[in-house]
C-alpha cells in the first residue's frame, strides 16, 4: 500500500490512507507511511479495538475474526464509523479497502454511495476454507463471520486478487462473480530493490555481531548474537537467505532440516539466514530449536528488520529459499528476483505464479525434504546454474512486477469503479447498530 500511494498520483489519483497503528514500533503508521497523506488510528489509545486476523495464534492481541463476539464487532465498526467521518470518505469517489472487514460495514454507514473495489490478499480465503471445511470448536462465531465477509464481498464493485488461481477461489467461497475479480499481483519498488554491490564483511558483523536482532524462545530481540568469527563464513560462501514470520506454514524447521542435510553433502562450507519472527511471535518449533535438534551449521538468525532494511539482506546473499506451503502470493520472492537471486520454493499456490522452474528458480513438492534438500545442493553447487537463473529472475521481476506498471492497473480499476452504476445501494443491506482510501 506504501508503494502503490507513492504512484497512484502519476495516474491521476490523490490518495489519503487510513491505517491501524501501534506506535513506536514496527507497526507504527506514522512512521511506515511517512512522507504520505496518512490518518493513523491508535490502537493503543483505544481509538479502536486492535483488528483481528484470519489466522488462530494463541496469546496474540490480534484475536482471530472467528473468536470476535456480535458486541467486539459493533465496536469494531462503530470505531472505523469515526475514523471514516473524521477523514470525510463520503466524499471521497472510490474507497479501496484491503481484506474484508468491519471497514466495509463502516463504509456502508458512512459513505454507501461511494463505490469500493476489495483487495484480497489470499488469507481471508484460508480462513473461510477452513470454515468450510469444519471450523475448530472454539470458533464459535465462525458462521456470523463468513455471512458477512461474503456480503461485504458481493457489494463490492470490483474485487483485485494477486493470482488467476485466486479468482476461482473467491467466486467458490464469496459467490462474487468472475467478472467482477481483476488480477493484480503485489509488486515491488524498483528504486529500492535492485543489485547493489555492498561489502559483506561489513554488513554481516553489523548486523549479527555488533546489532544483533535474533532472539532465542522467550527471549528479547538480540538474545541470538554472535561472535566475529562466527560469521566469517557469510564474507565467501554461498548464503542463503529465507524472509518471513516464525509461523508454522512457512515450514522453517524443514527448510533448517534439509539444510543441514545438504551441507553435509557439498565440499564447501554454506549458509543460511533467517531474516524475520516478529519478537515473540512463534508457533510449532522456534528455528533456535530446529537449529540445535539438527546439528545444522552456519544458520544464522538476522531476526525482525524494517522492511527498508530488506534490500540490503537480500544483496549480501545468493539464492532465496521459501518452503512454505500455504504463501497466497510470495512478495519476498518478487523482490529477492528484483535484486537478481533466483528463488527456491513450493510448487503451489502463489510461488507456483512466480517462480519458473528451470528458468527462475527451482521449485519443490510441499513438504518434501529430500526435493528441499536437492533442490539446495543444486544452487549450491552450480555457480553459473545459480547466476543464470539469477539474472532471468531479474529480468522477469522487472517486466512483470514493477509498481510503476501495477499502479497504472490500479488505477484502471479504480476508475472503472468510479465510472460504473453501483447493482445495489449498499443502503439496502445496512443492518441496525448495537444496543449497547483513495479520492480523486
Amino acid at each position: 500500500m506504501r508503494s502503490l500511494s507513492k504512484a497512484l498520483p502519476n495516474n491521476g489519483w490523490e490518495v489519503s490512507i487510513l491505517s491501524g497503528s501501534l506506535p513506536g514500533g514496527p507497526g507504527d503508521a506514522e512512521t511506515f507511511y511517512s512522507g504520505l497523506d496518512i490518518h493513523a488510528v491508535d490502537f493503543t489509545a483505544g481509538e479502536a479495538p486492535m483488528h483481528p486476523s484470519y489466522e488462530d495464534r494463541p496469546g496474540a492481541p490480534d484475536r482471530c475474526f472467528a473468536l470476535v463476539d456480535d458486541d467486539a464487532y459493533h465496536r469494531h465498526v462503530a470505531a472505523w464509523e469515526r475514523a471514516l467521518n473524521e477523514i470525510g470518505a463520503q466524499s471521497f469517489d472510490v474507497l479501496l479497502l484491503n481484506h474484508l472487514t468491519p471497514l466495509n460495514q463502516a463504509a456502508a454507514r458512512v459513505a454507501p454511495e461511494v463505490p469500493i473495489v476489495g483487495h484480497l490478499h489470499g488469507t481471508e480465503l484460508m480462513m473461510l476454507e477452513r470454515i468450510d471445511e469444519g471450523p475448530p470448536a472454539h470458533w464459535t462465531h465462525a458462521a456470523a463471520w463468513a455471512r458477512r465477509m461474503r456480503r461485504w464481498a458481493r457489494q463490492c464493485t470490483r474485487i483485485v486478487v494477486q493470482t488467476p488461481r485466486n479468482v476461482d477461489r473467491a467466486v467458490a467461497l464469496l459467490g462474487v462473480e468472475p467478472g467482477a475479480c481483476v488480477v493484480v499481483a503485489n509488486g515491488f519498488d524498483p528504486a529500492s530493490f535492485a543489485p547493489r554491490p555492498i561489502d559483506r564483511a561489513e554488513f554481516w558483523r553489523r548486523a549479527l555481531v555488533e546489532q544483533p536482532q535474533g532472539w532465542r524462545p522467550g527471549a528479547e530481540p538480540g538474545s541470538v548474537a554472535y561472535q566475529p568469527e562466527q560469521v566469517e563464513v557469510l564474507n565467501d560462501a554461498v548464503v542463503l537467505v529465507a524472509v518471513g514470520r516464525y509461523t508454522a506454514v512457512k515450514r522453517l524447521s524443514l527448510l533448517i532440516e534439509a539444510f543441514a542435510r545438504a551441507e553435509r553433502r557439498v565440499p564447501q562450507a554454506p549458509a543460511l539466514v533467517i531474516v524475520g519472527g516478529f519478537p515473540g511471535e512463534w508457533e510449532t518449533e522456534h528455528p533456535w530449536d530446529a537449529v540445535e535438534r539438527t546439528g545444522a551449521r552456519n544458520v544464522f538468525l538476522a531476526g525482525w528488520h524494517e522492511h527498508s532494511a530488506l534490500p540490503s539482506f537480500l544483496n549480501a546473499t545468493d539464492a532465496q529459499v521459501l518452503a512454505s506451503v500455504r504463501e497466497q502470493f510470495g512478495l519476498v520472492l518478487v523482490e529477492g528476483m528484483a535484486c537478481g537471486l533466483p528463488a527456491i520454493a513450493v510448487d503451489c499456490l502463489g510461488p507456483a505464479e512466480i517462480v519458473e522452474h528451470g528458468r527462475t528458480g527451482w521449485l519443490v513438492d510441499p513438504d518434501d525434504v529430500d526435493a528441499l534438500t536437492d533442490a539446495i545442493i543444486a544452487v549450491l553447487s552450480d555457480d553459473p546454474e545459480r547466476l543464470g537463473r539469477g539474472l532471468a529472475a531479474r529480468a522477469t521481476a522487472i517486466a512483470r512486477w514493477g509498481w510503476p506498471a501495477l499502479a497504472g492497473r490500479i488505477a484502471r480499476v479504480l476508475d472503472e469503479a468510479e465510472e460504473e452504476p453501483m447493482v445495489e445501494p449498499r443502503a439496502s443491506w445496512l443492518q441496525p447498530r448495537a444496543s449497547s482510501g483513495s479520492t480523486r
